[in-house]
């Protein structure tokens, strides 16, 4: 059992941060219940990874009969996890004021790209848009080259859905000693700005150029911190930042001192990184593995995500896990008391519906008269 066994999560459907967060929880022993349409994609064949651990149900918010079901589910809930726009839950009359009268300890989460209030806030938006009004997407490329976005692990994932389930928890501890719940406005622009507060310290001493990109010590700049091409054709990430690292890549990959000796001199980066690159284009990249892996040289070779599951150091502490046929990380963090788990593969759209009323006080007639009017299904 898992250390949130005994919670309970209603999660209304959406896509991206707010399904992952939803994951995170279903992993860590919470009972997550996911609210969907009856015109949404079947999860076995759209939610294949965030839909593990998820009961599913569904509901027509559209109906005042379905939106009376939910609320009389939120009673049972300690959290609602909103990914709609501001102002949508207000709309459909299952808003933070109307849940929390029903249940005045719910943890109502709110998961939006711009937050609840501001100019931008009714916008549509993606990832690379959040991203980029925070410097993040700026400061991601090569020297004299346009940005490049970083997947959308920056804004929806780190900024969005982990932020997401770092509010649940804390409002959660909180709602157990007041006996009070609140509303959680997690944006995924306040997420990613919050990622970026060490290229903040950095620039206030000095050490980074917040005008520039690819010339700066994390950004592919310092040539002792990059990925480089092998012989054959594969690549290898090398970050060797410390003294001490340094030395040992200099004494492995056979750098002389008189051209490497000089670290941290910015201005001879470029000449060195040539210099580098080439070395690293003598071998294979399962020959520098040989040489390199496991080292203080901080080393280790670049994977695609179908061949990462595969590495000796995945495999050896279960990185990865397969459920119901499908290759996917495992639950993370790691807890050595009330370990997380996979309960279940994706289940089938409405799977849970009479299951999930049922357990909630909802009676058999009540549930089939539901469906008759629509309200389920």
């Amino acid at each position: 059992m898992g250390p949130l066994n005994g919670y309970t999560v209603i999660e209304l459907a959406g896509i991206g941060p707010a399904p992952m967060g939803g994951m995170m929880l279903a992993d860590m022993g919470a009972e997550v219940i996911r609210i969907e349409r009856a015109s949404a994609a079947d999860p076995k064949l759209f939610e294949r990874v965030s839909g593990r651990g998820k009961k599913s149900v569904v509901l027509n918010l559209k109906d005042p009969v379905g939106v009376e079901t939910l609320l009389r589910m939120v009673e049972n809930a300690d959290v609602l996890i909103d990914p709609y726009r501001p102002g949508v839950c207000e709309k459909l009359g299952i808003g933070p004021e109307v849940c929390m009268q029903r249940n005045p300890k719910l943890v109502f989460a709110r998961m939006t790209g711009w937050g609840q209030e501001g100019p931008l806030a009714n916008a549509a938006g993606h990832d690379i848009n959040y991203i980029a009004i925070t410097g993040a997407l700026y400061a991601m490329g090569r020297e004299g080259e346009k940005p490049v976005p970083p997947l959308n692990l920056v804004g929806d994932m780190g900024g969005g859905g982990m932020l997401l389930v770092n509010g649940v928890l804390a409002a959660l501890l909180e709602a157990g000693n007041s006996g009070q719940g609140q509303v959680i406005d997690a944006a995924m622009v306040d997420g990613a700005a919050q990622l970026m507060w060490m290229f903040h310290g950095f620039e206030t001493i000095g050490g980074w150029d917040a005008s520039s990109r690819g010339t700066n010590l994390l950004d592919g700049g310092a040539h002792f911190y990059d990925t480089y091409e092998c012989a054959d054709g594969e690549y290898i990430a090398i970050g060797s930042i410390e003294p001490q690292f340094y030395a040992l890549l200099k004494e492995v990959a056979g750098l002389s001192e008189e051209e490497f000796g000089d670290q941290n001199n910015k201005e001879k980066w470029p000449a060195m990184k040539e210099k580098i690159a080439a070395v690293f284009m003598g071998k294979t990249q399962a020959q520098w593995c040989e040489l390199m892996e496991g080292t203080d040289i901080c080393f280790a070779p670049v994977l695609n995500f179908k061949d990462a599951p595969s590495h000796p150091a995945n495999k050896a502490r279960d990185v990865y896990i397969e459920v119901d046929g499908v290759t996917q990380p495992a639950p993370a963090p790691r807890f050595s008391r009330t370990p997380s788990e996979v309960g279940h593969g994706v289940h089938g759209l409405g799977e849970d519906t009479d299951k999930v009323l049922g357990a909630m006080g909802f009676g058999a007639q009540e549930i089939a008269d539901l469906k008759d009017s629509g309200a389920i299904g």
